[in-house]
């Protein structure tokens, strides 16, 4: 399990969705408060959902079909986030001089490279696996 490097792909994801929210803010209101995803009910579930797929991914290594497909349900999340994220900057004004959009946005970005990575290992993984038993 922890030899392969789709599970270090996916715990750096969980890490990511789980660990960074609390510490990159997503924008600062024009009152100049910094929001972070604890402060946003539904950015916490998505953030935290998403980092619970991916826990529940490296434990499902036995079974690679169902990892690879969690992965995905997972890509899919993180990017119903970016679009959430994306709608919420571009109403966020950027005119005024307080209003600043927050590194904390890109997060899901970051999480859906290393998921994308931890599919493409488990797809290899996958492949290999097949191309054996059909030697046998």
């Amino acid at each position: 399990m922890l030899q392969r490097i789709q599970t270090l792909y996916l715990l750096l994801a969980a890490i990511v969705s789980g660990g960074l929210i609390f510490v990159f803010h997503l924008w600062t209101t024009p009152a100049g408060e910094k929001m972070f995803a604890t402060d946003v009910v539904y950015v916490l579930v998505g953030f935290l959902l998403s980092a619970l797929l991916s826990v529940i991914s490296i434990f499902k290594y036995t079974n690679r079909q169902s990892q690879f497909v969690l992965g995905r349900l997972n890509i899919i999340l993180n990017f119903i986030l970016l679009g959430l994220f994306v709608y919420q900057s571009l109403n966020l004004s950027g005119e005024t001089v307080v209003s600043e959009k927050g590194i904390g946005i890109f997060l899901p970005i970051v999480s859906i490279v290393f998921l994308a990575l931890a599919n493409k290992a488990i797809k290899k993984d996958e492949d290999l696996v097949k191309s054996v038993d059909r030697l046998r």
